[in-house]
């Protein structure tokens, strides 16, 4: 385990390391100069000149490729060009919007995904196992920003029952206003993450129904439930676990999107922001902070499912014998 565990380790540090790469080159084709931030329209030649020395676009790509990679190591990633605030304060103060609004929308998917799934799969040759799935499927080809227009007309213009949008200023220090504010946002995600995750308990659970040690379990008199939920379940879960780590990452992502449709002050409206303003710091920080998320998410879902499966132990086990 231990050998498993510093080999994914090495390779969470290299693919940080590309995606930095990757980050830095995209950045740098965009046209214009992140100097252009800093002046007005008909500055002189010298006081461009100016801004680009204290961006540093003036250096060569080779020097400004080493100094990005020295800032991220100390995880310094550097000052707005506009507001002058640190980007890691920043960063940190969107996250405490977009993680709770992440985390929340995913445990509500599960909790509508996993019994609807086996619901699914147990009564598929009911006409309300059939309408499950089939719901499931319109659900994940809804994009998920139209979800919250049409919640937003129910339930905020015509209902009249949750905000259209916005987020308290007082912040989490409000803490019933600010989950008010964000139950059509993790309803939006929810709705949209809970049917692409059906289908997974769906798959997963029609290959437990067909598996030989349920089979089993019911000759020796357990009951169905019993059979399902002693033997099935843990079973049933490995394969899933994988896939909640896509999923969850998929969250991370889809409320970065859903953020700019409710108006919230989350890491997806100060990567928009950023991107109008050309300040290169904020994209640079917004990119390199989910693209880590992301990755650590990954990593996290490896281990749960090394951890829960003692047949990928066993197995890694005999190819070291």
């Amino acid at each position: 385990m231990l050998a498993y565990l510093v080999r994914r380790l090495a390779i969470l540090a290299l693919s940080l390391l590309i995606a930095s790469v990757v980050l830095f080159v995209l950045l740098r084709l965009l046209p214009g100069d992140p100097a252009n931030a800093l002046v007005s329209v008909g500055a002189d030649p010298a006081q461009i000149e100016a801004a680009r020395e204290q961006v540093g676009s003036n250096l060569p790509l080779g020097e400004q490729f080493l100094r990005f990679l020295g800032s991220l190591a100390r995880f310094d990633l550097g000052t707005s060009f506009i507001s002058g605030v640190p980007v890691s304060a920043e960063i940190a103060d969107r996250l405490a919007v977009t993680v709770p609004l992440t985390v929340l929308s995913f445990l509500l998917a599960i909790l509508i995904a996993v019994p609807l799934g086996i619901v699914a799969a147990v009564k598929a040759d009911r006409w309300y196992g059939a309408a499950i799935s089939v719901v499931s499927q319109l659900g994940i080809a809804i994009p998920v920003f139209w979800v919250g227009i049409l919640l937003v007309s129910i339930f905020a213009i015509n209902i009249r029952l949750f905000p259209s949008g916005g987020f308290p200023s007082r912040g989490w220090a409000d803490p019933s206003g600010a989950l008010y504010a964000l139950v059509l946002p993790i309803l939006t995600i929810a709705v949209v993450m809970s049917s692409s995750l059906l289908r997974y308990v769906r798959s997963a659970t029609r290959d437990v129904l067909g598996s030989d040690y349920l089979r089993t379990a019911r000759a020796l008199g357990e009951t169905f439930p019993q059979a399902l939920m002693r033997h099935g379940v843990r079973n049933g879960s490995a394969p899933i676990i994988s896939i909640l780590g896509i999923e969850l990452a998929s969250t991370f992502l889809g409320a970065v999107v859903v953020e700019r449709v409710f108006s919230l002050p989350g890491l997806g409206s100060m990567l928009l922001l950023g991107i109008e303003q050309r300040d290169y710091p904020n994209v640079q920080g917004v990119l390199f902070v989910s693209t880590l998320l992301v990755l650590l998410i990954g990593f996290s879902a490896d281990l749960a499912q090394r951890l829960i499966d003692p047949r990928l132990r066993d197995r890694a086990a005999g190819a070291r014998s």
